[in-house]
């Protein structure tokens, strides 16, 4: 029997244009330089005892030329971020009908900092929310879903994943933890509905 159902974060519950593509139309650093850049930095970023973020930014900020404070960059980067409507009512019918729900993302302080301000359904809707730089295990890192399951007293079996990335579902798969792309709350509610049988 499904107990719970496991989110990614970002791609699902919360979407944005690419950075890399804004950075491009704004300061014009093209994206086969700023991809590379983000990798390296939230690479680090996602894990606890990193240092405030934007002193990775700094050096590369100043070797393009962008002079933006650390106010205005995450400003520039976080503002462009929205909540999906749909998937918040999907999630608050599940509520209602008994399953938990629990978020599992690789992320860093000042985010979801901001996250925590701007986004009130992150703390009216799920039972918890695991972030990487919290936890130190970054997806996907097996330890990630374990420790969720572990600390939820939840078996592989009771519980369905959703990613928009296949080497996540790859992992949950791997454990017995079903999982499944996200594509859209149509789609996820679809499977979520036959799974459940309602």
């Amino acid at each position: 029997m499904i107990k719970a159902i496991i989110f990614d974060l970002n791609g699902v519950f919360i979407q944005s244009p690419k950075l890399s593509d804004r950075f491009y139309d704004k300061f014009g650093v093209q994206p086969e330089i700023f991809m590379p850049t983000l990798k390296e930095i939230m690479d680090v970023v996602r894990r606890p005892n990193a240092s405030n973020a934007f002193s990775y930014w700094k050096t590369y900020l100043e070797k393009w030329n962008i002079n933006l404070s650390e106010k205005e960059f995450f400003d520039f980067w976080f503002s462009a971020e929205k909540e999906k409507s749909e998937m918040i009512k999907l999630t608050k019918k599940l509520k209602e009908q008994g399953i938990k729900i629990f978020i599992l993302s690789n992320n860093f302080a000042e985010r979801t900092k901001y996250y925590d301000e701007h986004f009130p359904f992150l703390k009216e809707l799920f039972e918890k929310i695991y972030y990487s730089w919290q936890t130190g295990f970054v997806k996907p890192d097996i330890n990630a879903f374990q420790n969720l399951l572990k600390e939820n007293n939840l078996s592989p079996e009771e519980c369905i994943y959703f990613d928009d990335s296949e080497k996540n579902i790859t992992i949950s798969d791997s454990i017995g933890i079903k999982g499944f792309i996200f594509k859209d709350a149509k789609t996820t509610q679809g499977t979520i509905e036959k799974l459940l049988k309602i």
